[in-house]
C-alpha cells in the first residue's frame, strides 16, 4: 500500500495516522467544513474536503469520499470506527472501483451486520448463543410467541442494529407490545431497516469481549479479552483488561470460541467478538463487530500487538507472523472515555472552544486523542474527546495510575465527564471488580440523583 485516505476524524483518524506514519505510508485526511482546523487535517499529508458539517453529507457521503480518493491517488481507505466503517455497501464500492477497504469484505460484513443472521451462523458453528428467536420475528403474534416461549424478561433489539440503539426490555406481554412498536420505529429511523429480533434478558451479566486477527491465509488468533461491562444506556463508559469476571479457564473457551467464530464467517482483518457472561459463568455470542474498536489501546498495552498495523498489514495480503502460543499477556490496563458532556444535566453535550488543555503523562499512561489547546469542538458529531489508558503490573496498580492521569486531566472552556469517570473507578465495588451492566445506573447515578 502506498496511499491510505482515512474516511473518519478525530482520534480514530490521528490514531491511524500515525500507524501509517511510522509504516512509510502517505495519508490522505478528508474533513467537513466544520473540522478544517481538526488535528487530523495538519498531520495527514494531503487534506480533503468532503462536505458541509452534517456526517450525512460529509462523512457519511460515499460519493465525496470516493472521489477524494481518487483524486489523491489513494489505493485504500480506513474507515476507523463509527460512521462508514461497517456499511457493506461502502466497501462493495470500494471493492468495484478497485481501492482496497481496509477491512473484511463486503459479504462478511453483510452477513455479520444482520445480528439476527450472524447469531444463525454462531448456532450451526457450535459457539454458545443467547436463547432467543430464529432470525427476526415475523410480527408481534411471533414476538409474544417467541417470548413466552423462552421466558420473561426479554429483550427487543434491531436486527440491524448497534452502538445501544434500538434496543428495549419487556418483563411481561403488556410491556412487549408497547416496546415492539418502539423498537420497530427506532431501528427504522437509526438503521433505515425495521427489523428486529428478540433474546432472553441475561440478568447481571458481564459485557466480555475477545480481540481477534485473522489474515487471508486462513490463520486466526485471539488477543484476549476486554471487560466493557461498566456502560450508561449500553454505551461504553471504562474498558479493561483482563476481565475480573473470568478464570484462565473460561478465558481459553472464550478465546477459542471466538477464533471458531472468525472462521465461521471467513473473516479476515481484525474484529471483535462480543459476549454475555452470567452469574454462572455462562457465555453468549451477543454480536461481531467487523472494525477497529474504540477500546483497542487496552488490548495493545497488554500484547505490545499494533492492532491498527496488523490492520493495514492483513489488507495488503501479509500472512500473520503470530501464531497463538506466541502471544503474550503482561499486566492490567483501562481505558476511560473522556467526553464533551455535562453529566449533571443528563449527560447533555458540551461543544464549545477549549481554552485551556492539560493532558496527563508519565510511566504507564497513554491518550490518544485530537483535541489542542484553542480546539473548537463541533456541535455535530460524538461528544467523545480523548481515551486515557493506564497500564499497570496488577489491576490496583493501573486502577491508582488512572486516578492520578484523571486529577491531572484539565479541559478548560467545556463541560467533560471526568469527575463522573473518577466516582466510578474509587468507588468500592469497582475496585473490588464486583459489578454488572446495571452498575453505573444502580451505584452511581443513584447516588446522584
Amino acid at each position: 500500500m502506498n496511499k491510505i485516505l482515512i474516511a473518519n476524524r478525530g482520534e480514530i483518524a490521528v490514531r491511524i495516522i500515525r500507524a501509517c506514519k511510522e509504516m512509510n505510508i502517505k495519508t490522505v485526511a478528508v474533513y467537513s467544513e466544520a473540522d478544517k482546523d481538526a488535528l487530523h487535517t495538519r498531520l495527514a499529508d494531503e487534506a480533503v474536503c468532503i462536505g458541509p458539517a452534517p456526517s450525512a453529507k460529509s462523512y457519511l457521503n460515499v460519493k465525496s469520499i470516493i472521489e477524494a480518493a481518487y483524486i489523491t491517488g489513494s489505493d485504500s481507505i480506513h474507515s476507523g470506527f463509527g460512521f462508514l466503517s461497517e456499511n457493506a455497501q461502502f466497501a462493495k464500492i470500494c471493492e468495484e472501483s478497485n481501492i482496497k477497504f481496509i477491512g473484511p469484505s463486503s459479504n462478511v460484513i453483510d452477513m455479520l451486520g444482520n445480528k439476527s443472521n450472524s447469531k444463525e451462523l454462531m448456532k450451526k458453528a457450535g459457539v454458545p448463543v443467547i436463547p432467543g428467536s430464529d432470525g427476526s420475528v415475523k410480527g408481534l403474534k411471533d414476538a409474544v410467541s417467541v417470548a413466552e416461549k423462552i421466558g420473561y424478561p426479554v429483550m427487543l433489539k434491531a436486527a440491524a442494529g448497534g452502538g445501544g440503539k434500538g434496543i428495549r426490555i419487556a418483563n411481561n406481554s403488556k410491556e412487549l407490545e408497547i416496546n415492539y412498536n418502539i423498537v420497530k420505529q427506532e431501528a427504522k429511523n437509526s438503521f433505515n431497516d425495521d427489523e428486529i429480533y428478540i433474546e432472553k434478558f441475561i440478568k447481571e451479566p458481564r459485557h466480555v469481549e475477545i480481540q481477534i486477527l485473522a489474515d487471508e491465509h486462513g490463520n486466526v488468533v485471539h488477543l484476549g479479552e476486554r471487560d466493557c461491562t461498566v456502560q450508561r444506556k449500553h454505551q461504553k463508559i471504562i474498558e479493561e483488561t483482563p476481565s475480573t469476571a473470568i478464570d484462565e479457564k473460561l478465558r481459553n473457551k472464550m478465546g477459542n470460541a471466538a477464533v471458531k467464530a472468525a472462521k465461521a464467517a471467513q473473516y479476515t482483518s481484525c474484529g471483535t467478538v462480543e459476549f454475555l457472561v452470567d452469574s454462572d459463568k455462562n457465555f453468549y455470542f451477543m454480536e461481531m463487530n467487523t472494525r477497529i474498536q474504540v477500546e483497542h489501546p487496552i488490548t495493545e498495552m497488554r500484547t505490545g500487538i499494533d492492532i491498527v498495523k496488523s490492520q493495514i498489514k492483513i489488507a495488503a495480503g501479509e500472512e500473520l507472523k503470530l501464531k497463538q502460543k506466541d502471544i503474550e499477556f503482561k499486566g492490567h490496563s483501562i481505558e476511560c472515555r473522556i467526553n464533551a458532556e455535562n453529566p449533571s444535566k443528563d449527560f447533555m453535550p458540551s461543544p464549545g472552544k477549549i481554552k485551556e488543555l492539560n493532558m496527563p503523562g508519565g510511566n504507564g499512561i497513554r491518550v490518544d486523542t485530537a483535541i489542542y489547546s484553542g480546539y473548537t469542538i463541533p456541535p455535530n458529531y460524538d461528544s467523545m474527546l480523548a481515551k486515557i489508558i493506564a497500564f499497570g503490573t496488577t489491576r490496583n496498580e493501573a486502577i491508582a495510575k488512572m486516578k492520578r492521569a484523571l486529577e491531572e486531566l484539565v479541559i478548560d472552556g467545556v463541560d467533560t465527564n471526568r469527575d463522573f469517570l473518577f466516582e466510578i473507578i474509587r468507588n468500592p465495588d469497582f475496585i473490588r471488580g464486583n459489578f454488572d451492566t446495571s452498575f453505573v445506573e444502580k451505584e452511581i447515578l443513584k447516588g446522584n440523583n
